[in-house]
């Protein structure tokens, strides 16, 4: 009985991730093709002491990362990506250039599948790296699981969903929608001038 809730549970976020990336495609194409008129962003309240991310989940390949990950940088953004979402596909060579040019010690990228569950077939798993392959998005992306889903995924309602996170786990900003690599790249380099 436990392991059907978990399975409603997590169906219920891939639905509503699905009805979320799928009001991009209600736009017109040169609407969504400017980063800039679907990237909504909003900074957490700062009245109280916010609470550190912690979760506890796996990568594709099948390795244990936990939230000691944020840690390992100033800043990380968390990308929430979905297989059936264009928007996310089109940005993520962008993130993967960008994975690439920084100093791990100042910024790193983590991907979270949103519609991709732990323990999911073969079958779904290679469609999910193919994905993440083509792409160039070479780095850490973590299957879905319920620590990972109720650490960060309980109020996105799209993808792409972005969370800006520094070295203690707390939420810095969040960004819903895509952008290009270069207003990422402004974004990444205010917040970390900020730390």
């Amino acid at each position: 009985m436990k392991k059907i809730c978990k399975i409603c549970l997590l169906s219920a976020a891939a639905f509503l991730l699905l009805c979320g990336c799928g009001k991009l495609f209600d736009t017109k194409e040169e609407e969504i093709s400017s980063s800039q008129d679907i990237a909504v962003s909003s900074s957490p309240e700062t009245t109280e002491a916010a609470a550190a991310v912690t979760f506890e989940g796996l990568d594709m390949t099948g390795n244990t990362v936990s939230s000691d990950i944020f840690s390992a940088s100033k800043l990380t953004m968390v990308n929430v990506w979905a297989t059936y979402c264009n928007p996310c596909l089109r940005e993520m060579p962008g993130l993967g250039e960008l994975a690439g040019e920084y100093d791990p010690a100042e910024f790193q990228i983590i991907g979270i599948i949103s519609d991709v569950q732990e323990g999911a077939d073969q079958k779904t798993m290679d469609y999910a790296s193919g994905l993440i392959q083509r792409t160039g998005a070479d780095y850490t992306h973590l299957v879905l699981n319920e620590s990972v889903y109720y650490a960060l995924l309980t109020d996105v309602s799209a993808v792409p969903t972005t969370f800006f996170i520094d070295e203690e786990g707390v939420i810095l900003d969040t960004v819903i929608g895509s952008m290009d690599k270069s207003t990422w790249e402004e974004k990444i380099n205010a917040l970390l001038e900020e730390q």
